[in-house]
């Protein structure tokens, strides 16, 4: 592999990333917080190391990309962009060790929603509009942008594109990867836009707009009020925020078909119909179930659980009630909505409802082949046949995220943390989903966990964003191999 070049790209984001701090110190100077001096540091720093990359490995022009080197800028460069962006967090005064700048830092990017923050209304506005945008940034990909806005990474920008856009198969809305980078973002922006004026038309200020608007749209989760979006006690908000995250967890492709005059393109993909249809069911288990336990009105039950189950199934993670205080079968379907997730192509995470859709179409032609051995069935989805590479890479994904579940429960489970909180921080990691249950519910927070959990967690943060197998290859020696 040719590392001149993967560190000269890291650079390059690193140096991009510098030039985001802009946003946060413009509103630290504005609110004349302590954040102006920490964000001017970070920012040094990470201008600093992103064009010393540059300039030490400059490398002559490529034309193309590899699979492997398209992997390993993709995974090194966001463990780089997760250690810079705690650079404001770190040097504030609201976090006392760098591992939870860190955590945080990741968490952010990695739209998970994980906090370690005990007090948010203390932190400065300009930290916390930092927390906000990094989960903006993160939700279509930093990288996604990178191979937008500069020219000479449309050699290779498919590779970096495809280890980085949470999907099985990557939708490619225009023959150049970087028209459908453009596409994407222009998309990202025009819904976030829309979401900014209708919270404000709701009440909000713009500076809470914005924040909340950076969090939903990536289905993130950070909020700047330590009650989240129950802060409010609004019908309204509630309302819009559903609406949001729903988009949100939908597969962006389809909102670009949308606006490009196509009024049927949601109902006419499968994987749509089948996750607005899980949503629709499981909020009505949900609010029937809290209705006369939980809340004496079935209005508000219909509220609250809706507002629940879209903010879990598509990984966003806001709270507007302690779930954990609801009967254990709304927490199992809560807990089976984080590994659920939302629409491939979209920006929530999770295992994504095509993979799940096709696992469950493996299992019916294995049953099917039982009982008629002779038989020839393909999988199907949308009336196409889905190619063996395909469904080979979905099963070895739905194996390894058990798998890696497993693994990361029992490390956790190992440092001393209860049977509850061990599984379902991994969930809440792994599926970025963000809070989780028993010692980091919605009114909790992972500031407790230990050390090395923490680390653990991170890992996990990376794996679920990155859709395992880009973070994972880099652990098998072949990779590294000519």
């Amino acid at each position: 592999m040719r590392w001149h070049f993967i560190l000269s790209i890291v650079g390059i984001l690193l140096f991009f990333l510098g030039l985001c701090m802009l946003f946060p110190l413009f509103f630290g100077l504005y609110y004349k917080d302590q954040s102006v001096i920490p964000l001017l540091k970070a920012m040094g720093i990470t201008l600093a190391a992103g064009l010393s990359l540059i300039v030490c490995f400059r490398s002559i022009k490529v034309d193309y990309i590899s699979h492997r080197e398209g992997m390993a800028i993709v995974a090194v460069g966001w463990t780089a962009i997760g250690f810079f962006g705690a650079f404001p967090f770190y040097l504030g005064s609201e976090f006392s060790t760098f591992i939870d700048a860190f955590f945080e830092s990741v968490s952010g990017f990695t739209t998970t929603g994980s906090s370690i923050l005990t007090n948010i209304e203390a932190v400065s506005k300009g930290l916390l509009f930092w927390r906000s945008f990094i989960q903006w940034l993160g939700g279509m990909g930093i990288i996604v942008l990178s191979v937008a806005i500069l020219p000479f990474l449309g050699v290779g920008g498919m590779q970096l594109y495809k280890a980085e856009v949470p999907s099985p198969v990557p939708d490619k809305l225009k023959p150049r990867i970087r028209d459908t980078a453009m596409i994407l973002w222009k998309v990202y922006v025009l819904i976030s836009l829309a979401q900014v004026l209708l919270l404000m038309l709701g009440g909000m200020d713009l500076y809470d707009a914005l924040c909340h608007t950076f969090t939903t749209m990536p289905t993130g989760g950070f909020s700047t009020k330590n009650t989240s979006i129950a802060h409010f006690n609004s019908v309204y908000l509630d309302t819009v925020f559903i609406f949001f995250m729903v988009l949100a967890g939908i597969n962006f492709s389809l909102h670009y078909q949308f606006l490009r005059g196509k009024p049927l393109a949601f109902w006419r993909d499968s994987e749509c119909r089948f996750f607005l249809g899980a949503v629709l069911v499981l909020t009505g288990i949900v609010s029937i179930n809290i209705y006369g336990s939980v809340y004496e009105s079935l209005g508000q039950a219909l509220r609250f659980g809706a507002f629940q189950v879209v903010s879990i199934v598509t990984t966003t993670g806001y709270a507007t009630a302690d779930y954990e205080l609801w009967p254990a079968m709304s927490q199992i379907i809560l807990l089976l909505c984080m590994f659920l997730g939302a629409s491939a192509g979209s920006t929530g995470g999770g295992m994504k409802c095509l993979r799940v859709m096709l696992y469950f179409k493996y299992c019916y032609k294995e049953l099917f082949s039982l009982v008629h051995p002779h038989a020839v069935k393909h999988i199907k989805i949308g009336g196409k046949s889905v190619p063996e590479d395909v469904m080979r890479s979905v099963l070895g994904f739905m194996g390894l995220y058990i798998g890696l579940f497993a693994f990361s429960s029992v490390l956790i489970a190992s440092m001393g943390v209860d049977f509850m909180t061990s599984i379902a921080s991994v969930a809440a990691t792994i599926g970025n989903i963000g809070p989780g249950l028993g010692m980091v519910g919605p009114v909790d927070n992972f500031a407790h966990i230990p050390y090395l959990g923490k680390w653990v967690l991170i890992w996990c943060m990376l794996l679920g964003r990155l859709e395992i197998y880009t973070v994972i290859i880099l652990l098998v020696p072949e990779f590294w191999r000519k």
